[in-house]
């Protein structure tokens, strides 16, 4: 069995209209006009055990929204989602043990605290017990190499520094599957590639299986032999990665951007298989879907 299923997944986001000033707020109150934007609309694909697969797209495609529903922090408008045999917008103790969500723009860790508070913390949460505990702890360490950092307030850690002590405080508990969304944003070239490295070594050591979105290509290049191209909410393209970024250059100039990479600096493409069309759709952080409630 896959470890992600998801078929003719659907997000409509409803939302209300008002014009600016004293004029639309009174309009508003007699007369308010409801809108709706579908942000992921019938999205269809599967990550096998211990895959790892790049989820790319340009901004407001439906990237994060879909992120979100897997982890069971928004319910679905249509469709069906199974991530390790459970129905994540359920959220059962057995599915939240199972998974970890890291997002870029989002803390996991509380500044003013070092670490190893906050490691304590989900600790309990997760109701880990104290020789697995600590043998997952020893284990992180060493593969992201932060044993003098836990005890160090993290508002004084560096951005790379601070994204890894998240990557640890998210995989405190040995999830099977790892959401990533941009986990490399903000930081030096430096700092991307120890990021890199350290999930290359995840999945080939403990299998995780991970699905990941970023905007820097080299993220997607060392990491993911597949990717998976939405855009406007649809699935464009399932293949190699080489592959999907012609795709990519396609959606880029569909949306506008003056400037799309040169395709004579990127890899030259493979054969992929394109998507069938589909038919016309920190509780400690409550971003954190591993987080036990």
């Amino acid at each position: 069995m896959a470890a992600i299923e998801v078929a003719d997944l659907s997000k409509t986001y409803t939302y209300h209209h008002k014009a600016p000033g004293l004029r639309g707020s009174l309009e508003s109150l007699v007369r308010r006009r409801t809108l709706e934007k579908r942000a992921v609309d019938g999205v269809s694909f599967a990550v096998e055990r211990g895959e790892v697969v790049g989820f790319l797209g340009p901004n407001g495609a439906g990237k994060t929204t879909t992120l979100k529903m897997l982890c069971g922090l928004l319910y679905p408008t249509a469709g069906t989602a199974r991530v390790l045999g459970h129905t994540p917008h359920r959220r059962e103790l057995a599915f939240l043990r199972r998974i970890a969500l890291v997002m870029g723009q989002k803390n996991l860790l509380w500044h003013d605290l070092p670490a190893l508070e906050m490691l304590l913390v989900h600790k309990e949460l997760y109701d880990l017990p104290a020789a697995d505990f600590r043998r997952n702890l020893e284990e992180l360490i060493e593969l992201l190499g932060v044993g003098q950092l836990l005890d160090v307030q993290v508002r004084k850690l560096s951005l790379g520094e601070r994204m890894k002590m998240e990557l640890l405080t998210a995989l405190i508990h040995r999830p099977e599957v790892l959401f990533l969304d941009e986990p490399t944003i903000g930081l030096d070239l430096g700092s991307q590639q120890r990021v890199r490295e350290f999930l290359q070594r995840l999945n080939r050591e403990l299998g995780t299986t991970i699905l990941l979105t970023s905007h820097y290509m080299e993220d997607i290049r060392h990491l993911c032999p597949r990717a998976v191209v939405i855009d406007q909410g649809r699935i464009r393209f399932d293949g190699a990665f080489e592959g999907a970024l012609s795709t990519l250059l396609a959606a880029a100039g569909a949306a506008g951007v003056d400037e799309a990479p040169d395709p004579r600096t990127l890899p030259e493409p493979v054969v992929g298989r394109e998507a069938v069309p589909e038919p016309s759709g920190p509780a400690l952080a409550g971003e954190t879907a591993g987080v036990v409630r």
